[in-house]
């Protein structure tokens, strides 16, 4: 089980009239995550949803609160604790002279994957993610869809336990969308738990056991997507979001 307690990042941030100002993107937030489970992470641009994902991949360190993968701490476990996690940032680079396998190949070695295991796992992932067709051509001929491909599977290389991916879909075609979203629910069902960050309410919709909805740094609502519908007495997650939004503004 993946357990966040209290969570708080604070930051300072320049005015124009160059006035140091102190904010929190996360201000004490809670979830837990159980195996065979996707939770979806929605929320507005700045509503601390990267931030929140990069403290629970280790990336940033909290301000305050806790963070545990079946009881181990990042304080004292760090090393064993991202051996068995995935983590997909929305703006992760990749080297573009070299081709799918070479990269797959490169981020094996980097986890200690033998190399037998590491060269059948790769043929198990490009199967998986539909990558065979392009497996050996330079990341820098792909096209976005066929890319961003490539930057999950090099996550998937040591068989992780936990996955938290940011906007894993965002501007792909309806083609590559599909391949990423059926791989998450085929991972689900091998009992994986998965933290996941998207803009499209229908993929929360349709994918996620239970949507946590964040808008300035706190939790506005949380649940099965039935559940936030029927605390918004609507019919969808989109409008369920912008009705907790507005009376977020209202509560100014």
């Amino acid at each position: 089980m993946l357990k966040a307690e209290n969570i708080k990042k604070k930051f300072t941030k320049l005015t124009k009239k160059k006035e140091h100002i102190e904010f929190y993107a996360n201000d004490g937030i809670s979830i837990e995550a159980h195996d065979g489970e996707i939770i979806g992470i929605l929320g507005p641009n700045g509503a601390g949803k990267t931030t929140f994902l990069r403290i629970i991949a280790g990336i940033l360190e909290p301000t305050s609160g806790t963070v545990t993968f079946d009881g181990l701490r990042y304080q004292d476990n760090e090393t064993e604790i991202k051996k068995n996690i995935a983590y997909l940032s929305g703006n992760t680079k990749i080297y573009n002279t070299l081709s799918c396998y070479e990269l797959l190949h490169m981020c094996a070695d980097i986890y200690g994957v033998e190399k037998n295991d590491a060269e059948a796992r790769i043929m198990e992932i490009a199967k998986v993610l539909n990558m065979e067709s392009f497996l050996y051509n330079p990341i820098g001929s792909l096209s976005t869809g066929q890319t961003q491909r490539v930057n999950i599977a090099r996550c998937l290389i040591h068989n992780p336990k936990y996955y938290i991916l940011d906007e894993a879909t965002s501007g792909l075609d309806i083609i590559s969308s599909q391949i990423i979203l059926n791989f998450i629910k085929n991972e689900k069902k091998k009992g994986k738990t998965i933290l996941y960050s998207t803009h499209y309410m229908e993929e929360a919709e349709n994918i996620c056991d239970k949507v946590i909805m964040i808008n300035k740094g706190v939790i506005i609502d949380e649940g099965t997507p039935a559940k936030i519908k029927k605390d918004t007495q609507t019919t969808n997650l989109r409008d369920a979001f912008f009705k907790l939004i507005e009376g977020d503004k209202n509560e100014e």
